[in-house]
């Protein structure tokens, strides 16, 4: 199984009502066909009332064992289904990596 579907796996724990994971290392200085950055949109009744750094927290605890090992970086966008109703459904764009040298 690839890490991406590992951790759509894993995130099925929340229960979300949405959930993307982008797999952006070729966005970064990384072989080809890497599994290392991720950007993971989840929508979730679950996060009601939860502080975005417990939010965090939990996915963090969700993806141990990949963040301990070959992901080097998640950019995480947790919402409730009304602030991502209120967001239009939309998260906002990665930065350009800034690390290493592009061809």
């Amino acid at each position: 199984m690839s890490i991406q579907s590992t951790l759509e796996h894993k995130l099925q724990d929340l229960e979300p009502t949405f959930l993307t994971v982008e797999n952006e290392s070729h966005k970064h200085n990384v072989p080809a066909n890497a599994e290392t950055h991720f950007k993971v949109t989840v929508v979730s009744p679950r996060f009601a009332g939860m502080m975005p750094v417990k939010r965090h927290q939990q996915i963090y605890a969700l993806l141990a064992d990949e963040l301990a090992g070959p992901v080097h970086a998640l950019a995480l966008h947790p919402y409730t289904p009304e602030e991502w109703q209120a967001r239009g459904a939309a998260r906002p764009d990665s930065p350009d990596c800034r690390g290493g040298g592009h061809s």
